[in-house]
């Protein structure tokens, strides 16, 4: 997540032993007897990424005072289903480009990469018993079924025009967000914290995540492929109505309409420049970061009942200057 960059950098700065900590575990339980697992999996996890669904984890335990080695642990966890999930959405959306750089399926075939993807899967739940709570596992095993059931829902809704806001909600909230609140909600079980703290981290997480997805469909039409590391209008390709499309079509004339709608139920990207425009002429990016803003007030608002220290103030940062990102 490229927010303000001084704020991720100050908030990442203050888990770089930590990164280095969940790095040192994920190298050890990527080894596989099969040369295959091993090359995949390392291809996806060096390509780098965000990582902010482990960081987010990290930084909760920080604000929480837990300092526990089963944090790497988890934090590794995350980022293995994170990245399954990743493997099987690049297939599913037959996407050729990601960060910049070929997709493991791109480089290495569809077979290999739902494979792996199952690997790391499993991988995982092999690593969440060892923090030997039921409460991490259900948790865990929640999160994975809802994101499964946000990936089915979008294979739904794909080439659907009439998607409403209600629905893309729900898909994102299943299918992006449901981690990120795990990940918050998973630093609150290990620092034992009280029920009504953990409703926050949770809180705070899935308003978090809710709005990183908005900002990201917000850049498939108000970005470059250079600084986003994909191809402008894939969203269009694939016949995903994201929120900016939604709102158009809302806002625009029925000729407008008719266009995006076009566009949505083909899949093609032949009337991209058309789509852009229309989606820039009915101020439809500014309301969905309208919308990005009023999730990014809520997390703020559920940080309102942890302790005051560094951990939380980056947390805070991040959450607020999330609509400074742009990439």
């Amino acid at each position: 997540m490229s927010v303000n960059s001084s704020s991720t950098a100050a908030a990442l700065s203050l888990i770089a032993d930590d990164m280095l900590g969940m790095d040192a575990v994920i190298a050890e339980r990527l080894k596989s007897d099969v040369p295959l697992v091993s090359q995949v999996s390392q291809y996806i996890v060096a390509a780098g990424g965000k990582r902010l669904r482990p960081a987010l984890l990290l930084l909760m335990c920080g604000a929480l005072g837990y300092r526990g080695a089963q944090r790497f642990n988890l934090a590794a966890v995350v980022e293995f289903i994170h990245t399954a999930t990743l493997l099987h959405d690049d297939v599913v959306d037959e996407s050729t480009l990601r960060r910049g750089r070929a997709t493991a399926n791109e480089a290495f075939g569809n077979p290999a990469s739902v494979l792996v993807g199952d690997f790391l899967y499993s991988r995982a739940f092999q690593m969440m018993v060892d923090a030997g709570s039921m409460r991490v596992m259900q948790t865990l095993a929640e999160a994975t079924n809802v994101i499964a059931e946000g990936e089915v829902l979008q294979l739904m809704n794909m080439h659907d025009a009439s998607l409403s806001e209600d629905g893309y909600l729900r898909v994102i909230r299943s299918k992006t967000a449901k981690l990120f609140e795990a990940s918050a909600r998973l630093a609150a079980l290990l620092a034992g914290s009280s029920p009504q703290v953990e409703q926050s981290c949770a809180d705070y997480g899935q308003a978090l995540g809710t709005a990183f997805q908005v900002i990201d469909d917000v850049l498939d039409y108000d970005g470059a492929v250079l600084e986003m590391g994909k191809n402008l209008g894939d969203d269009l390709r694939e016949g995903k109505a994201t929120l900016p499309l939604i709102i158009a079509m809302q806002r625009g004339s029925e000729a407008e309409r008719n266009v995006i709608k076009e566009a949505i139920e083909s899949g093609g990207t032949g009337q991209i420049d058309s789509v852009i425009a229309i989606v820039q002429k009915t101020g439809a990016l500014q309301a969905t970061r309208q919308a990005a803003a009023t999730e990014a007030q809520r997390a703020l608002d559920a940080l309102q009942t942890l302790p005051q220290n560094p951990y939380s103030e980056a947390l805070r940062n991040l959450a607020s200057q999330l609509l400074e990102r742009r990439s």
